[in-house]
Protein backbone atom coordinates (compact mmCIF):
# COMPACT_ATOMS: atom_id res chain seq x y z
CA UNK A 1 0.00 0.00 0.00
CA UNK A 2 2.79 2.62 0.65
CA UNK A 3 4.27 1.73 -2.44
CA UNK A 4 1.10 2.44 -4.29
CA UNK A 5 0.72 6.00 -2.45
CA UNK A 6 4.16 6.78 -3.47
CA UNK A 7 3.66 6.09 -7.28
CA UNK A 8 0.43 8.15 -6.93
CA UNK A 9 2.16 10.94 -5.02
CA UNK A 10 5.32 11.02 -7.78
CA UNK A 11 2.52 10.74 -10.86
CA UNK A 12 0.50 13.39 -9.14
CA UNK A 13 3.94 15.46 -8.88
CA UNK A 14 4.81 14.34 -12.44
CA UNK A 15 1.52 15.97 -13.60
CA UNK A 16 1.77 19.07 -11.85
CA UNK A 17 5.28 19.24 -13.24
CA UNK A 18 4.31 18.62 -17.12
CA UNK A 19 1.40 21.29 -16.08
CA UNK A 20 3.91 24.23 -15.07
CA UNK A 21 6.33 23.32 -18.26
CA UNK A 22 2.99 23.81 -20.08
CA UNK A 23 2.00 26.93 -18.92
CA UNK A 24 5.36 28.21 -19.20
CA UNK A 25 5.78 27.28 -22.99
CA UNK A 26 2.70 29.15 -23.53
CA UNK A 27 3.80 32.07 -21.71
CA UNK A 28 6.99 31.71 -24.05
CA UNK A 29 5.07 31.35 -26.86
CA UNK A 30 2.25 34.23 -26.39
CA UNK A 31 5.84 36.33 -25.75
CA UNK A 32 6.60 35.27 -28.65
CA UNK A 33 3.93 36.08 -30.83
CA UNK A 34 4.13 39.63 -29.20
CA UNK A 35 6.98 40.02 -30.24
CA UNK A 36 7.05 38.75 -33.76
CA UNK A 37 4.21 41.00 -34.29
CA UNK A 38 6.65 44.32 -32.49
CA UNK A 39 8.96 43.39 -35.15
CA UNK A 40 6.63 42.88 -37.89
CA UNK A 41 6.46 45.56 -40.61
CA UNK A 42 3.00 47.73 -40.53
CA UNK A 43 1.06 47.28 -43.14
CA UNK A 44 1.85 51.14 -44.06
CA UNK A 45 5.68 50.01 -43.70
CA UNK A 46 5.21 47.38 -46.39
CA UNK A 47 3.23 49.89 -48.80
CA UNK A 48 6.04 52.23 -47.95
CA UNK A 49 8.68 49.71 -48.83
CA UNK A 50 6.00 48.92 -52.01
CA UNK A 51 6.21 52.53 -53.35
CA UNK A 52 10.13 52.44 -52.75
CA UNK A 53 10.60 49.43 -54.62
CA UNK A 54 8.66 50.86 -57.54
CA UNK A 55 10.12 53.71 -57.48
CA UNK A 56 13.69 52.60 -57.69
CA UNK A 57 12.42 50.03 -60.61
CA UNK A 58 11.12 53.15 -62.62
CA UNK A 59 14.91 54.49 -62.03
CA UNK A 60 16.29 51.40 -63.61
CA UNK A 61 13.78 51.45 -66.19
CA UNK A 62 14.58 54.88 -67.31
CA UNK A 63 17.96 54.78 -67.04
CA UNK A 64 18.03 51.57 -69.42
CA UNK A 65 16.96 54.01 -72.79
CA UNK A 66 20.33 55.89 -72.55
CA UNK A 67 23.11 54.05 -73.92
CA UNK A 68 26.01 56.48 -71.73
CA UNK A 69 24.79 55.57 -68.48
CA UNK A 70 22.80 58.78 -67.53
CA UNK A 71 19.07 59.09 -66.43
CA UNK A 72 16.84 61.18 -69.09
CA UNK A 73 15.39 64.49 -68.25
CA UNK A 74 13.77 65.12 -71.38
CA UNK A 75 10.27 65.54 -69.81
CA UNK A 76 10.93 68.64 -67.92
CA UNK A 77 11.64 71.85 -68.85
CA UNK A 78 14.75 72.55 -67.83
CA UNK A 79 17.21 69.15 -68.75
CA UNK A 80 19.87 69.17 -65.82
CA UNK A 81 21.49 65.56 -66.60
CA UNK A 82 24.00 65.35 -64.35
CA UNK A 83 22.29 66.35 -61.22
CA UNK A 84 19.90 64.28 -61.80
CA UNK A 85 21.70 61.52 -62.58
CA UNK A 86 24.10 61.86 -59.09
CA UNK A 87 20.80 61.97 -57.67
CA UNK A 88 19.23 58.90 -59.03
CA UNK A 89 22.18 57.18 -58.15
CA UNK A 90 22.26 58.35 -54.43
CA UNK A 91 18.78 56.81 -54.74
CA UNK A 92 19.87 53.36 -55.76
CA UNK A 93 22.72 53.54 -53.29
CA UNK A 94 20.26 54.51 -50.73
CA UNK A 95 18.24 51.27 -50.89
CA UNK A 96 21.21 48.93 -50.37
CA UNK A 97 22.63 48.56 -53.90
CA UNK A 98 26.48 49.57 -54.93
CA UNK A 99 28.66 49.34 -57.99
CA UNK A 100 28.85 45.21 -58.94
CA UNK A 101 26.45 44.50 -56.05
CA UNK A 102 22.95 44.25 -55.47
CA UNK A 103 20.05 44.47 -57.54
CA UNK A 104 20.70 47.72 -59.06
CA UNK A 105 24.51 47.54 -58.87
CA UNK A 106 24.83 47.31 -62.73
CA UNK A 107 22.55 50.74 -63.15
CA UNK A 108 24.59 52.61 -60.07
CA UNK A 109 27.85 51.02 -62.00
CA UNK A 110 27.11 52.66 -65.49
CA UNK A 111 25.66 55.89 -63.41
CA UNK A 112 28.81 55.82 -61.37
CA UNK A 113 30.93 55.75 -64.92
CA UNK A 114 28.94 58.30 -66.26
CA UNK A 115 29.94 60.85 -63.69
CA UNK A 116 33.53 59.86 -63.75
CA UNK A 117 33.43 60.34 -67.57
CA UNK A 118 32.67 64.39 -66.98
CA UNK A 119 35.16 65.47 -64.41
CA UNK A 120 37.49 67.70 -65.85
CA UNK A 121 40.82 66.26 -65.12
CA UNK A 122 42.97 68.04 -67.74
CA UNK A 123 45.93 69.06 -66.10
CA UNK A 124 46.10 72.48 -67.34
CA UNK A 125 42.55 73.33 -67.56
CA UNK A 126 40.98 75.92 -64.75
CA UNK A 127 38.16 74.12 -63.93
CA UNK A 128 40.34 70.89 -62.90
CA UNK A 129 37.80 68.79 -60.89
CA UNK A 130 34.78 70.53 -62.23
CA UNK A 131 32.27 67.55 -63.11
CA UNK A 132 29.50 68.97 -65.66
CA UNK A 133 28.12 68.21 -69.34
CA UNK A 134 28.64 71.64 -70.33
CA UNK A 135 25.18 71.44 -71.82
CA UNK A 136 22.82 71.76 -68.50
CA UNK A 137 21.03 75.14 -68.02
CA UNK A 138 23.86 77.40 -66.25
CA UNK A 139 22.21 78.02 -63.06
CA UNK A 140 22.14 74.20 -62.25
CA UNK A 141 25.52 73.26 -63.06
CA UNK A 142 27.08 74.00 -59.44
CA UNK A 143 24.35 71.78 -57.67
CA UNK A 144 25.48 68.94 -59.75
CA UNK A 145 28.84 69.18 -59.14
CA UNK A 146 27.90 69.26 -55.13
CA UNK A 147 25.37 66.17 -56.20
CA UNK A 148 28.02 64.43 -58.27
CA UNK A 149 30.77 64.69 -55.78
CA UNK A 150 28.52 63.72 -53.11
CA UNK A 151 27.35 60.58 -54.77
CA UNK A 152 31.27 59.50 -55.99
CA UNK A 153 31.91 60.07 -51.94
CA UNK A 154 29.47 57.63 -51.29
CA UNK A 155 30.38 54.49 -53.95
CA UNK A 156 34.25 55.32 -52.44
CA UNK A 157 33.88 52.74 -49.66
CA UNK A 158 31.82 50.58 -51.99
CA UNK A 159 33.09 50.15 -54.78
CA UNK A 160 35.09 47.13 -55.39
CA UNK A 161 38.84 47.25 -55.64
CA UNK A 162 39.71 45.29 -58.40
CA UNK A 163 39.79 47.14 -61.84
CA UNK A 164 40.33 50.67 -62.04
CA UNK A 165 37.27 52.51 -60.95
CA UNK A 166 37.87 52.83 -57.74
CA UNK A 167 41.05 54.13 -58.15
CA UNK A 168 39.42 56.68 -61.02
CA UNK A 169 36.85 57.58 -58.23
CA UNK A 170 39.27 58.45 -55.64
CA UNK A 171 41.56 60.58 -58.40
CA UNK A 172 38.01 62.20 -59.56
CA UNK A 173 36.53 62.58 -55.35
CA UNK A 174 40.04 64.58 -54.55
CA UNK A 175 39.95 66.77 -57.54
CA UNK A 176 36.07 67.77 -57.09
CA UNK A 177 36.37 68.80 -53.33
CA UNK A 178 39.61 70.43 -54.20
CA UNK A 179 38.02 72.56 -57.15
CA UNK A 180 35.35 73.18 -54.00
CA UNK A 181 37.82 74.08 -52.01
CA UNK A 182 39.13 77.07 -54.11
CA UNK A 183 35.74 78.08 -55.53
CA UNK A 184 34.64 79.39 -52.29
CA UNK A 185 33.48 83.14 -52.49
CA UNK A 186 34.84 85.84 -50.65
CA UNK A 187 31.35 85.67 -47.98
CA UNK A 188 32.04 82.23 -47.50
CA UNK A 189 29.73 80.79 -49.65
CA UNK A 190 29.45 79.32 -53.42
CA UNK A 191 27.24 80.37 -56.68
CA UNK A 192 26.89 79.17 -59.94
CA UNK A 193 30.52 79.66 -61.29
CA UNK A 194 33.19 77.40 -60.83
CA UNK A 195 36.09 80.04 -58.93
CA UNK A 196 36.01 82.25 -56.54
CA UNK A 197 33.54 85.54 -56.73
CA UNK A 198 32.07 87.65 -54.63
CA UNK A 199 28.47 86.36 -55.17
CA UNK A 200 27.13 83.55 -53.35
CA UNK A 201 23.96 81.64 -52.06
CA UNK A 202 22.46 79.23 -50.06
CA UNK A 203 21.10 76.38 -51.71
CA UNK A 204 24.72 75.68 -53.85
CA UNK A 205 26.39 76.10 -50.37
CA UNK A 206 24.52 73.53 -48.72
CA UNK A 207 25.14 71.14 -51.85
CA UNK A 208 28.67 71.42 -51.45
CA UNK A 209 29.65 71.52 -47.70
CA UNK A 210 27.60 68.10 -47.67
CA UNK A 211 29.72 66.86 -50.36
CA UNK A 212 32.98 67.90 -48.88
CA UNK A 213 31.87 65.99 -45.17
CA UNK A 214 31.30 62.96 -47.32
CA UNK A 215 34.74 62.89 -48.85
CA UNK A 216 36.09 63.94 -45.50
CA UNK A 217 34.07 60.67 -44.07
CA UNK A 218 36.47 58.71 -46.66
CA UNK A 219 39.46 59.43 -45.27
CA UNK A 220 40.02 62.44 -47.61
CA UNK A 221 41.47 66.13 -45.83
CA UNK A 222 39.58 68.67 -46.40
CA UNK A 223 40.76 72.43 -45.07
CA UNK A 224 39.10 72.91 -42.04
CA UNK A 225 38.96 77.04 -43.18
CA UNK A 226 36.72 76.20 -45.66
CA UNK A 227 34.19 74.32 -43.69
CA UNK A 228 34.59 76.98 -40.99
CA UNK A 229 34.03 79.88 -43.52
CA UNK A 230 30.94 78.00 -45.10
CA UNK A 231 29.85 77.14 -41.49
CA UNK A 232 29.97 81.30 -40.72
CA UNK A 233 27.93 82.20 -43.84
CA UNK A 234 25.53 79.72 -43.09
CA UNK A 235 24.94 81.42 -39.95
CA UNK A 236 24.60 84.84 -41.25
CA UNK A 237 21.73 83.46 -43.42
CA UNK A 238 19.42 83.02 -40.38
CA UNK A 239 16.50 85.65 -39.79
CA UNK A 240 15.20 86.67 -36.58
CA UNK A 241 12.11 84.35 -36.76
CA UNK A 242 14.50 81.02 -37.31
CA UNK A 243 14.19 80.90 -40.70
CA UNK A 244 17.18 81.05 -43.65
CA UNK A 245 17.89 83.55 -46.56
CA UNK A 246 18.36 82.31 -49.96
CA UNK A 247 21.22 85.23 -49.74
CA UNK A 248 22.81 87.26 -47.30
CA UNK A 249 21.61 90.90 -49.37
CA UNK A 250 18.24 88.53 -49.69
CA UNK A 251 14.86 89.15 -47.03
CA UNK A 252 13.32 86.06 -48.85
CA UNK A 253 13.47 82.71 -47.02
CA UNK A 254 11.93 79.54 -47.53
CA UNK A 255 10.81 75.80 -45.37
CA UNK A 256 12.93 74.60 -47.71
CA UNK A 257 15.88 76.52 -47.49
CA UNK A 258 15.78 76.60 -43.65
CA UNK A 259 15.85 72.80 -44.07
CA UNK A 260 18.66 72.97 -46.38
CA UNK A 261 21.05 75.24 -43.57
CA UNK A 262 20.18 73.14 -40.97
CA UNK A 263 20.82 69.93 -42.48
CA UNK A 264 24.57 71.94 -43.86
CA UNK A 265 24.85 73.07 -40.50
CA UNK A 266 24.60 69.34 -39.28
CA UNK A 267 27.23 68.28 -41.72
CA UNK A 268 29.61 70.82 -40.40
CA UNK A 269 28.71 69.31 -36.87
CA UNK A 270 26.33 71.27 -35.15
CA UNK A 271 23.32 69.52 -33.89
CA UNK A 272 20.47 70.35 -31.34
CA UNK A 273 21.74 74.17 -30.72
CA UNK A 274 19.84 77.11 -30.08
CA UNK A 275 20.73 77.56 -33.88
CA UNK A 276 18.83 74.45 -35.12
CA UNK A 277 16.24 74.66 -32.29
CA UNK A 278 15.11 77.91 -33.65
CA UNK A 279 14.98 76.85 -37.76
CA UNK A 280 13.17 73.61 -36.63
CA UNK A 281 10.56 75.67 -34.78
CA UNK A 282 10.24 77.86 -38.10
CA UNK A 283 9.89 74.66 -40.08
CA UNK A 284 7.02 73.76 -38.25
CA UNK A 285 5.12 76.80 -38.33
CA UNK A 286 5.75 77.14 -42.13
CA UNK A 287 4.33 73.79 -42.56
CA UNK A 288 1.21 74.57 -40.25
CA UNK A 289 0.56 77.79 -42.20
CA UNK A 290 1.35 76.07 -45.60
CA UNK A 291 -1.52 73.28 -44.49
CA UNK A 292 -3.86 76.24 -43.57
CA UNK A 293 -3.52 78.21 -46.51
CA UNK A 294 -3.20 75.60 -48.46
CA UNK A 295 -0.11 77.18 -50.16
CA UNK A 296 1.40 75.82 -53.30
CA UNK A 297 5.16 75.02 -52.44
CA UNK A 298 7.23 76.05 -55.88
CA UNK A 299 9.99 73.15 -55.07
CA UNK A 300 8.28 70.56 -52.92
CA UNK A 301 10.57 67.98 -53.94
CA UNK A 302 13.55 69.62 -52.51
CA UNK A 303 11.81 70.86 -49.71
CA UNK A 304 10.61 67.21 -48.55
CA UNK A 305 14.20 66.01 -49.06
CA UNK A 306 15.98 68.51 -46.38
CA UNK A 307 12.61 68.37 -44.04
CA UNK A 308 14.07 64.80 -44.26
CA UNK A 309 17.36 65.39 -43.69
CA UNK A 310 17.05 68.23 -40.73
CA UNK A 311 14.35 66.66 -38.96
CA UNK A 312 16.41 63.05 -38.84
CA UNK A 313 19.66 64.35 -37.66
CA UNK A 314 17.85 65.66 -34.30
CA UNK A 315 18.41 63.29 -31.35
CA UNK A 316 14.89 63.39 -30.85
CA UNK A 317 13.24 60.90 -33.44
CA UNK A 318 9.68 61.49 -32.54
CA UNK A 319 9.92 65.32 -34.61
CA UNK A 320 11.10 62.68 -37.62
CA UNK A 321 8.85 60.00 -37.08
CA UNK A 322 5.75 62.83 -36.80
CA UNK A 323 6.62 64.83 -39.65
CA UNK A 324 6.95 61.27 -41.84
CA UNK A 325 4.18 59.85 -41.18
CA UNK A 326 2.15 62.32 -42.49
CA UNK A 327 4.43 62.44 -45.66
CA UNK A 328 5.07 58.91 -46.64
CA UNK A 329 1.05 58.69 -46.83
CA UNK A 330 0.83 61.42 -48.79
CA UNK A 331 4.13 60.09 -51.45
CA UNK A 332 1.94 56.52 -51.48
CA UNK A 333 -1.04 58.82 -53.16
CA UNK A 334 0.50 60.42 -55.36
CA UNK A 335 2.26 57.82 -57.00
CA UNK A 336 2.01 57.02 -60.36
CA UNK A 337 1.12 53.19 -61.69
CA UNK A 338 4.22 53.69 -62.65
CA UNK A 339 6.15 53.92 -60.17
CA UNK A 340 7.23 57.47 -60.74
CA UNK A 341 6.35 60.64 -59.24
CA UNK A 342 6.59 63.75 -61.69
CA UNK A 343 7.97 67.16 -61.27
CA UNK A 344 7.10 70.08 -64.46
CA UNK A 345 10.69 71.84 -63.95
CA UNK A 346 13.09 68.53 -63.81
CA UNK A 347 10.74 65.70 -64.66
CA UNK A 348 9.60 62.52 -63.59
CA UNK A 349 13.30 60.94 -63.04
CA UNK A 350 14.56 64.05 -61.04
CA UNK A 351 10.71 63.71 -58.81
CA UNK A 352 11.28 60.15 -58.04
CA UNK A 353 14.67 60.00 -57.06
CA UNK A 354 14.45 62.36 -54.61
CA UNK A 355 11.04 60.65 -53.21
CA UNK A 356 13.39 57.46 -53.09
CA UNK A 357 15.84 59.17 -50.83
CA UNK A 358 13.17 60.59 -48.44
CA UNK A 359 11.54 57.34 -48.05
CA UNK A 360 15.26 55.26 -47.74
CA UNK A 361 16.11 58.16 -44.88
CA UNK A 362 15.26 55.46 -42.02
CA UNK A 363 16.95 52.60 -43.52
CA UNK A 364 20.28 54.49 -42.86
CA UNK A 365 21.97 52.67 -46.00
CA UNK A 366 23.54 56.05 -46.95
CA UNK A 367 26.48 56.89 -44.74
CA UNK A 368 25.22 60.51 -45.03
CA UNK A 369 22.32 59.99 -43.62
CA UNK A 370 23.34 57.59 -40.54
CA UNK A 371 22.12 59.29 -37.59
Amino acid sequence: MLALALLAFLAMDDSHASSAESRLRSAQDATRVVEAKASAPSSLERATRRALDDGLAYLAARQGTTANGSFPTTDGHEQATLGVTALATLALMASGNSPERGPYGAQVTRAIDYLLDHVDLAPESPEYGYISTGADPPKTRAHAHGYATLALAQAHGMTPRRGNRAARIERALEASVRLIERSQGTEGGWEYEPRAIAAHEGSVTICHVQAMRAARNTGLAVDNDVIRRAEEYVLRLQKADGTFRYKLDMESSTIGLTAAAIATLNMAGRYDTSVIQSGIDAIWSGLELQSEQRERVRWPYYQRFYIAQALWQLADRSQFDRWFDDERQALLRSQADDGSWNDDAHGRVYATAMNCLVLAIPEGLLPIFQR
